[in-house]
């Protein structure tokens, strides 16, 4: 069996990314990009943040996972179409996920991610605040917003 430390420490490891030369500028040499799989907790930000906004979420997803070269939000979405696909696909294969428009809302319908949405907009909690909740945690802080709702009306 693995251990917890063996299946976190993927999350620490980066990768190289050789972008083909097509997608660049002809003024720019061929190189590589370093990026890093995302987290759950990054997922539940990018969500929360991109709300129903699938190009929002894509821009977040890549500026998120770049490691070398650190871009903004502005320079990730100035970036050409076919380069922005191609990083996004590159985040979504080394985070091991797919992350075409059914998977995202499939992911958004999950229990889990909807309580740990529903506690940080209720809470004004961040997504590591909400990670670090056990579950019996959530469920008595979704109950206490139920009974609170109840009450008053």
């Amino acid at each position: 069996m693995l251990t917890a430390d063996e299946l976190l420490a993927g999350a620490s490891l980066t990768f190289d990314i050789e972008v083909p030369p097509h997608l660049l500028s002809g003024a720019a040499p061929a190189g590589a990009v370093r990026m890093r799989p995302l987290a759950v907790r990054d997922l539940q930000l990018i969500a929360r943040a991109a709300k129903d906004n699938d190009a929002l979420a894509g821009a977040l997803m890549v500026q998120t996972a770049l490691v070398e070269p650190k871009l903004g939000l502005p320079q990730v979405n100035a970036l050409p179409v076919g380069l922005l696909q191609f990083l996004l696909a590159e985040v979504n294969r080394i985070s091991g996920i797919g992350a075409d428009a059914g998977s995202m809302r499939s992911a958004a319908e999950d229990p889990l991610i909807r309580a740990a949405f529903l506690l940080a907009r209720e809470f004004g909690w961040t997504p590591e605040q909400v990670g670090e909740l056990t579950l019996g945690q959530i469920l008595l802080h979704l109950q206490m917003l139920q009974e609170q709702r109840v009450a008053h009306g």
